[in-house]
């Protein structure tokens, strides 16, 4: 369905120290990275799309945008954990602990928290335990 998702960031390196620890737990692997830019891409294994990129936003304006929220599809319970765990360890903010959200489904097991720029992020697991 996606091709890309585009995060913009305000300090790139405590950006990629955030999220680089986070996109290798969920299983994606570094594409890219150019720091002259800034930016970098992470993809499934062994596909190339769909991407998702961090880097210095594009129209200049400060990172991020209001209302917006990326979710990670987890494979597992103790993914969603494991990612809440390294995203607190590495500067971000928890914005709901992981656990069941029975009023999504009766199976969604899902966390939320802020990356250091603020930017809403999910991960989540959509299969019974």
């Amino acid at each position: 369905m996606f091709s890309h998702i585009f995060i913009g960031v305000g300090d790139f390196e405590r950006a990629l120290a955030f999220y680089a620890p986070l996109m290798a737990r969920l299983g994606a692997e570094l594409k890219f990275i150019e720091r002259e830019r800034p930016w970098a891409g992470w993809r499934a294994t062994a596909s190339d799309r769909p991407l998702f990129l961090i880097g210095a936003p594009f129209e200049g304006a400060p990172a991020p945008g209001n209302g917006q929220m990326t979710a990670f599809l987890a494979r597992d319970r103790a993914t969603v954990d494991a990612c809440h765990a390294l995203a607190l360890e590495h500067g971000g903010r928890c914005e709901g602990p992981p656990g069941l959200r029975p009023h999504y489904h009766p199976d969604y097991y899902g966390a939320y928290f802020r990356d250091p720029d603020g930017a809403k992020l999910c991960v989540c697991c959509h299969d019974p335990a």
